[in-house]
């Protein structure tokens, strides 16, 4: 092999390398502009935001003094007949109970 052939393959493969580089380059360039972007495109589901979950039930309960949170004299006061927790009726029961 001589001197002639070795700078050839020598140049074949900067070449090479200067091409795969420039590729490399622009698609770096393209995929970080697409992942700055990707935030603002991507839409998450309700679904995958944890939602608290009411655990209650119609019992029977029908008193501010029966209740151990807002919430679930709220969901009663919703949900359940017979409740005696809004004397004003406009729907915030037990506002006058000093523990919520």
């Amino acid at each position: 092999m001589g001197v002639g052939e070795i700078l050839k393959k020598l140049i074949i493969y900067a070449l090479i390398a200067f091409v795969g580089w420039n590729y490399y380059q622009k698609n770096s360039a393209t995929t970080l502009v697409e992942l700055e972007m990707e935030p603002q495109a991507v839409q998450i589901p309700n679904t995958a935001v944890a939602q608290p979950v009411e655990r209650f039930s119609c019992d029977g309960r029908q008193h501010c003094s029966q209740m151990r949170s807002r919430a679930e004299a709220e969901y009663f006061v919703r949900n359940c007949p017979n409740t005696k927790m809004d004397g004003d009726n406009d729907g915030i029961p037990c506002e006058n109970d000093s523990r919520f």
